[in-house]
């Protein structure tokens, strides 16, 4: 397992080879990889977003996603996961995460990696700050988002 948090771009197709060569050393029990990747928008609300600055607190934020993962492993029998995650001043088109599992059979996969993006929008200590053509504003999670993610 691996969860990084970095205030650099980075290339979330280069880390996920990366990893599945590097760290997974091509384990032939994987059947299925699933990927997510979600990246700044240059809207949310019906208003413009110029950039959006996202901050966390170093050191439980890594605990948070460690067991975020943690729980999906033993819920969905994965092999494997990663949890990448921007913070600082993004972009729009910049990649804010990568969330990435492994498994012998895709569903465990496919469930496993929403289940820990949607913990990861919903409760995951991160928090958003949107900058508009009408100022700041934070970015608050939705309750499906919240309720969804009760289930990991």
């Amino acid at each position: 397992m691996k969860i990084e948090i970095m205030n650099e771009k980075f290339d979330p197709w280069e880390a996920l080879v990366d990893y599945k060569k590097n760290v997974l050393l091509n384990d032939s029990r994987i059947g299925a990889t699933s990927v997510f990747v979600g990246t700044v928008r240059d809207f949310n609300d019906n208003e413009e977003v110029e950039n959006m600055e996202l901050e966390h607190y170093p050191g439980m934020t890594e605990k948070y996603l460690e067991d975020m993962v943690n729980s999906a492993i033993k819920k969905y029998n994965i092999i494997d996961g990663l949890v990448i995650h921007r913070v600082g001043l993004l972009e729009p088109t910049d990649p804010i995460v990568v969330v990435a599992t492994w498994s012998e059979h895709r569903e465990n996969a496919f469930n496993a990696t929403r289940d820990i993006m949607e913990a990861l929008k919903a409760q995951a200590p991160f928090w958003k700050k949107e900058s508009t053509n009408n100022g700041f504003r934070w970015v608050k999670p939705s309750v499906e988002q919240e309720d969804t993610a009760n289930e990991v």
